[in-house]
C-alpha cells in the first residue's frame, strides 16, 4: 500500500475530482501511475454524522468505468455470482467485518462520545454503510477497496470487467490547476 499524508495540493486535486469540497480525508491510499490520487482513506464521522465509507475511489477515469458497469446492470450480475459461490459469500461478509473493525479503531475512543443509533450505524453496517452484508450498494466503493488491497470479491470481479485501469494523462492534466 502506498498510503501518504494529504497535502493541500492533494485535497484541491481530490477536490476537483470529485467537484466537491471534502473534509474527512485521512490519507490518500492508492495514487494513479502519475501520481494523482486514486483510492483516499475516509475519517468514519463527516460534519458530526456517521460516514461509514472508509474507502472511496476518487480518480475521475476510473469512477466512470465503473458507472458505465452500475448502468449496464452489473451490480445484479455480481450480485449473482456471489450468491451462488459460498466461497466468495464468505469473502465478501468478511470485508464488511473488516471495515467496520478498521472503522472502530480509526473512532477510537470518540465512540464513546457519540449517540447510540450512530453507535450503531457504524457498527452494524459494511462497506458503504450497507446493512445486509449478502447484497452490493456500489461497486465504486468495492473497488476502492479491492485497490487498496482487501480481499473484496466484489472488487476482484470489478476489476476483471475493467480492460484499460488508467487513463492518459492528458485527462490528468485539468487536475493540475
Amino acid at each position: 500500500m502506498d498510503s501518504s499524508d494529504v497535502s493541500e495540493k492533494d485535497l484541491k486535486i481530490i477536490e476537483k475530482q470529485l467537484g466537491r469540497c471534502v473534509s474527512n480525508v485521512l490519507t490518500i491510499e492508492k495514487r494513479c501511475i502519475y501520481g494523482y490520487p486514486q483510492v483516499i482513506k475516509s475519517f468514519p464521522l463527516k460534519d458530526g454524522k456517521p460516514f461509514p465509507t472508509l474507502y472511496w475511489l476518487t480518480c475521475p477515469y476510473l469512477v466512470e468505468e465503473v458507472s458505465k458497469l452500475e448502468a449496464q446492470q452489473k451490480i445484479t450480475e455480481i450480485e449473482k455470482i456471489i450468491q451462488n459461490d459460498p466461497e466468495l459469500k464468505r469473502q465478501l461478509v468478511r470485508v464488511h467485518q473488516v471495515e467496520i473493525e478498521k472503522r472502530m479503531k480509526l473512532l477510537g475512543e470518540k465512540i464513546n462520545s457519540l449517540p447510540e443509533n450512530m453507535i450503531k450505524k457504524l457498527k452494524e453496517t459494511g462497506v458503504g454503510g450497507i446493512e445486509n452484508f449478502s447484497s452490493v450498494k456500489c461497486l465504486h466503493l468495492h473497488y476502492a477497496s479491492y485497490l487498496v488491497g482487501e480481499n473484496n470479491p466484489v472488487g476482484g470481479i470489478v476489476d476483471r470487467y475493467i480492460a484499460k485501469k488508467c487513463c492518459d494523462d492528458s485527462r490528468c492534466e485539468k487536475l493540475k490547476s
